[in-house]
């Protein structure tokens, strides 16, 4: 499926159209600092990572959050997955940043728990993993917000802004959604 729709808010698997926006988002000033240092920020690597998004669907996906204003919807940020471990059904997270226009009101909850849904229950994953630096705290606040279980860290393992900083590392398995 490529929109999996929420209240007023939707994710909707990027297209080629969608790349300046990407582009926009993970090169502003308050968004790239907090981004993994190895992720694609130029308009060439974006567009390899949404062509492979539509390729590959059920192993690599990068989408867009929308969120529903005036009767339309508008981008408000971006998410994606990887698949980690195929035998085990598990899936990396990463790329999530909500445009500074949009936050504060916890659309990035809300989008991840879409997300999670989609993997676990539509795609067949088992276990949805990410790994934050240590010293991103809003984006630790939100994983745990939504329903990710903070499991350890790596320490000073990511050479970031001049300096060695931690990987704090989430999961959340499919029992943890199941009623």
């Amino acid at each position: 499926m490529n929109i999996v729709q929420g209240e007023g808010l939707r994710l909707r698997r990027a297209g080629s159209d969608d790349v300046d926006f990407l582009t926009e988002l993970v090169t502003h000033e308050d968004v790239e600092p907090y981004l993994a240092g190895s992720r694609a920020r130029d308009r060439d690597g974006l567009l390899a990572e949404i062509e492979r998004s539509l390729a590959e669907p059920e192993e690599f996906g990068r989408f867009v959050v929308e969120v529903e204003q005036d009767g339309g919807w508008r981008r408000a940020g971006a998410m994606g997955f990887e698949l980690a471990n195929r035998r085990s059904r598990i899936a990396n997270l990463g790329n999530l940043a909500i445009h500074p226009d949009f936050r504060g009101r916890r659309f990035s909850d809300q989008a991840a728990r879409l997300l999670q849904r989609h993997l676990l229950f539509e795609l067949g994953f088992h276990r949805l993993q990410l790994e934050i630096y240590g010293f991103n705290e809003r984006a630790q606040r939100h994983a745990e917000r939504a329903g990710f279980i903070r499991e350890g860290a790596r320490r000073l393992a990511y050479w970031r802004h001049g300096e060695w900083v931690d990987g704090v590392i989430y999961g959340l398995v499919r029992e943890d959604l199941e009623p």
